[in-house]
């Protein structure tokens, strides 16, 4: 397999596909399923054999004049008592991604390039990132999933992410003891509340919420992501996430420019 190459449906276990097969697709509007289509053309891409696309190729062959999907760029959430994201609610930038523990890429994304990205976009205020669970490798997938969203009950969400990601740490796998132990490392105060919040039918439903959500994006792999409604999928570089947040953050700060004037005549 390539190197950055993200895992793709077909490497995924039987019980983990055969779901997305049964499941209801989630309802997210018929304006947002019309562009939807473009996350799973952007898995494809990446994990297809031959050439890869450049950032700069998949937009100009996927976005509508102007950048990306506006339906696509509204499932952000801007929740500020989200404990599954980072960054100021209303940062011009959102980055939405899916992704599982289980999986490499989604490993190497979290431990070679988001700290970059939250250094440079995050920490100054112009990027938001929003997590969402999309387990698709099986019972464990599931697991470590809750977990994390257990931890962030706690407010230690991120330092689970950065347990289970580190290097090597994907191999011990995500049974009970293991979670517990994450749990720890990642200084969750109450860890029998982490427990029971684990197993508990929240944690099923904010899973199952996010899951479907990809399902019903067609992401076709993890890690996949939605950056103010731009496609990009796979463990790329930081140059290729700057890119695309760059010219996102330029097409907001000229909306905002344009929508100014208008408001203050409005007045």
């Amino acid at each position: 397999m390539p190197k950055n190459t993200p895992k793709t449906a077909p490497e995924r276990s039987k019980s983990a596909a055969t779901p997305a097969r049964s499941r209801k697709p989630f309802l997210i509007g018929a304006a947002v399923l019309v562009a939807a289509g473009v996350l799973g053309m952007a898995s494809y891409q990446a994990t297809s054999p031959g050439p890869k696309p450049t950032v700069n190729d998949a937009a100009s062959a996927s976005e509508p004049t102007g950048g990306g999907y506006p339906e696509l760029a509204k499932l952000a959430r801007r929740d500020a008592k989200d404990p599954l994201a980072q960054g100021r609610p209303d940062a011009p930038v959102v980055m939405i991604e899916y992704a599982d523990f289980k999986c490499s890429y989604c490993g190497k994304f979290a431990r070679d390039t988001e700290p970059a990205l939250v250094k440079k976009y995050v920490d100054e205020g112009t990027l938001r990132i929003e997590w969402r669970n999309y387990p698709i490798f099986g019972a464990e997938s599931e697991a470590a999933a809750r977990g994390a969203w257990a931890a962030g009950q706690q407010g230690r969400f991120w330092q689970f992410h950065a347990a289970a990601y580190a290097e090597g740490a994907k191999e011990k796998g995500f049974g009970g003891d293991r979670l517990r132990a994450l749990a720890e490392e990642a200084g969750v105060p109450d860890v029998g509340r982490f427990e029971r919040d684990l197993a508990g039918d929240a944690a099923k439903a904010a899973v199952k919420k996010d899951q479907e959500e990809a399902y019903g994006l067609g992401a076709s792999s993890t890690p996949s992501f939605l950056i103010n409604g731009t496609p990009l999928a796979g463990a790329q570089p930081a140059d290729s996430f700057a890119q695309v947040i760059d010219a996102a953050a330029t097409r907001a700060a000229r909306s905002a420019g344009a929508a100014g004037p208008a408001g203050a005549a409005e007045k």
